[in-house]
């Protein structure tokens, strides 16, 4: 009798054969489906330590609270990202996010997993960022839940991919300042009602694709604690490196 893990490399081998592996974000030839050559592998940026216990943003020195979270703590507990957002994360991000590319998800998550390993062993509940009704209808998809849902399978832990709603469609908030974000998104964001029960006394992970100036994240983080969430921690694939310069 075959066993499963023979039949899935039986089936991985005579996938490899139709459709050779190819690099996710430039189509060179790889070994694995669902990698990238060596190339633009090299061009990710990835955050490690020191940086901000509370922001992620990737510091000189020690691990404490950068400057802005010293003097605007944000509402979420901590946030991670592995990747800084540069040309190297874009090749991955913009093609999953605007153009179908919703496989994408899966390294991703893999990237997000080691990054957030902490946040995810101490998460009750995964939870996304919303897009407003009418975004989601243009795009069919949300990448953020996408990137929940992987990673709810990955660390065996329940998601919630609706609980949050977007109450009114928001102003593009690229190029605007982190204060005018702040404005941008205040009061957006609700719990929605039938998952109330689900949410409170629970430690909820939110997950979304870019953390800028985290304006979003909190926002979500004010409507998850008024519905009774015990604290918010916040996961994502990438943060912009110089999130909180006001300038438009």
């Amino acid at each position: 009798m075959v066993s499963g893990s023979a039949l899935r490399r039986l089936w991985q081998a005579a996938l490899d054969a139709a459709l050779p592996p190819s690099c996710l974000t430039c189509e060179a030839p790889v070994l694995d489906q669902g990698t990238q050559c060596a190339a633009c592998f090299t061009r990710l940026s990835f955050i490690g330590d020191p940086c901000c216990g509370r922001c992620g943003l990737p510091l000189p020195h020690a691990e404490a609270p950068c400057s802005a979270c010293t003097a605007r703590p944000p509402l979420f507990e901590a946030a991670r990202a592995p990747l800084l957002y540069d040309e190297g994360a874009k090749a991955l991000l913009l093609p999953f996010k605007y153009a179908d590319r919703t496989e994408l998800a899966r390294p991703l998550s893999a990237h997000m997993a080691r990054a957030g390993r902490a946040l995810l062993l101490r998460a009750d509940v995964l939870v996304p960022v919303p897009l407003h009704w009418r975004r989601l209808l243009r795009r069919r998809y949300n990448q953020a839940a996408l990137l929940a849902r992987q990673l709810a399978a990955r660390a065996d832990r329940p998601v919630i991919p609706d609980a949050l709603r977007r109450l009114r469609a928001t102003r593009p908030l690229g190029g605007l300042s982190a204060e005018e974000r702040r404005v941008a998104v205040a009061g957006a964001f609700a719990v929605a009602p039938r998952h109330a029960h689900r949410i409170a006394g629970r430690r909820v992970l939110l997950i979304d694709d870019v953390l800028t100036t985290g304006a979003t994240a909190d926002a979500c983080a004010a409507a998850l604690l008024a519905a009774g969430a015990r604290a918010v921690d916040v996961l994502a694939a990438a943060r912009v490196p110089d999130p909180r310069a006001d300038q438009p």
